[in-house]
């Protein structure tokens, strides 16, 4: 069975195809036709985030993620919530532990637009009143 599920945090898309019930003997985790400690260049504190929502899955499958834009945080964000979405698709059971978790939530914060007559968003020139 195939799963696909979509996850998106500042300007970060993450794309996640879940390959369940495979004849492999333990979950294989490739993001950008990379093995996932080659791509996140074994940071473990994001290999550990997502190594734990994938201990709920069977280890016969094969998930292969595609990440485009923004930074590494925000991509590894990205994929914690497709995975999450993609985890709910083959196991119902989970959305109740994930949802605790706040694992579904979607993050809306995004960077706020420049305006014109500004520096940046917000910043504007010192106002002198003379």
């Amino acid at each position: 069975m195939k799963y696909y599920a979509m996850g998106r945090r500042k300007c970060s898309v993450a794309r996640v195809y879940i390959l369940y019930n495979i004849n492999i003997n333990e979950n294989k985790i490739i993001i950008n036709n990379k093995i996932i400690y080659d791509y996140f260049q074994n940071d473990y504190s994001y290999i550990d985030s997502i190594k734990k929502i994938m201990s709920n899955l069977e280890k016969t499958s094969e998930i292969n993620i595609k990440v485009s834009g923004g930074g590494i945080t925000g991509q590894k964000n990205a994929i914690i919530l497709a995975l999450a979405r993609a985890l709910c698709k083959i196991d119902n059971s989970f959305h109740y532990i994930f949802k605790k978790q706040g694992l579904l939530t979607q993050d809306s914060r995004i960077k706020e637009r420049k305006k014109y007559g500004l520096k940046k968003a917000r910043k504007a020139s010192q106002y002198s009143k003379r």
